[in-house]
């Protein structure tokens, strides 16, 4: 493929414009050809900011335009799998956030439409990218820590989200854990078996009242035998808390926190050190142009995307998992839900 590759970016939110913006400014023999929002203000602001020609409130025309090559999917959750069937009928490859959707059967009829069609599906687990992160993996999938027989990971955001975003979230372990679970196939290179959460409110009453939870430790088991545990936290006063360990039978890998500088000040009082990076923006912007680059890649070399659609169905059959053994306080096989 010689010619710029088009897209059309549907969804103009914060993580449509980190996407846009990346495709029309950090990634070589990409175009942004289209933007559309339901909110037309939101895509005209971005679209104005890059210089994108057409801007549309309704995605259908970006569909129709058989210039458009592939399509990034920022919109809201409940629309993702509708579009991705509609896009795939289309004949776009596709990059969608995630989660596909909430609901399996809506997932398996995304994934459906998406291999009759013969297109590209990536879904937008970004940390897999993350420089550390896929250190880690590197060494492990090397065996320079042996036989993996401990998964851990830290994920704690900085505040917790409004009320109004986790009525319609699908919940903490479906639009924060998910990236945790994701990681979790990860870096162990096998699938978990079985889950089990302790879980509470402990941030905020009102997530409670709204039927969620902020606090977790979820155990998991994996087919190759390793033992994995990932703890949650809605709020952590000191910045976006992003810490992975895998310990196996011939050593340990571990991956810090990003920090705005890696100076340490000492003195009678102490010994200081700057916080972690305040949120995920920052934290994982260099994983966001990575993602799509090697979703592009994908595209141009007619391989298979780093992140499939059932990569993307696997952490939500976790996520539910995880719900039920909260809500049942029982260990939960992942063959229970599907």
């Amino acid at each position: 493929m010689t010619q710029n590759l088009r897209f059309g970016v549907i969804g103009a939110g914060r993580i449509g414009k980190i996407h846009a913006e990346n495709l029309a400014t950090r990634i070589p023999g990409v175009e942004v050809s289209a933007i559309a929002d339901i909110n037309l203000a939101a895509a005209q602001e971005t679209a104005e900011r890059l210089h994108t020609p057409i801007v549309l409130q309704d995605y259908q025309a970006i569909l129709a335009d058989s210039s458009i090559d592939a399509v990034a999917i920022c919109s809201s959750t409940d629309t993702h799998a509708k579009i991705v069937i509609e896009a795939a009928q289309a004949g776009k490859h596709i990059f969608c956030e995630k989660p596909i959707d909430y609901n399996l059967v809506k997932i398996d009829a995304a994934l459906a439409a998406v291999e009759k069609a013969g297109v590209k599906l990536q879904i937008g687990f970004n940390r897999r990218f993350d420089p550390n992160f896929r250190k880690v993996r590197q060494m492990v999938a090397e065996g320079k820590i042996g036989e993996p027989h401990i998964i851990r990971i830290t994920s704690r955001d900085p505040a917790p989200p409004s009320v109004s975003y986790i009525k319609v979230s699908g919940g903490m372990f479906l639009d924060m854990t998910i990236h945790d679970f994701d990681m979790a196939r990860y870096l162990s290179n096998s699938e978990v078996v079985e889950v089990y959460t302790a879980a509470g409110v402990m941030v905020d009453p009102a997530i409670g009242e709204a039927g969620d939870v902020d606090t977790a430790v979820i155990t998991l088991r994996f087919a190759n035998g390793a033992i994995g545990t990932i703890d949650n936290s809605r709020k952590a006063v000191y910045g976006y808390d992003q810490r992975v360990e895998v310990f196996g039978s011939g050593g340990m890998v571990q991956a810090f926190n990003n920090t705005s500088d890696s100076n340490v000040y000492a003195n009678a009082d102490g010994v200081q050190s700057a916080k972690p990076l305040y949120f995920f923006l920052e934290r994982y912007m260099e994983s966001f142009i990575a993602e799509m680059r090697e979703f592009i890649k994908s595209i141009q070399e007619d391989t298979l995307p780093p992140v499939t659609g059932i990569d993307g169905r696997i952490p939500v059959v976790i996520g539910m998992a995880a719900k039920k053994s909260y809500l049942e306080k029982r260990p939960v096989a992942l063959s229970e839900i599907g």
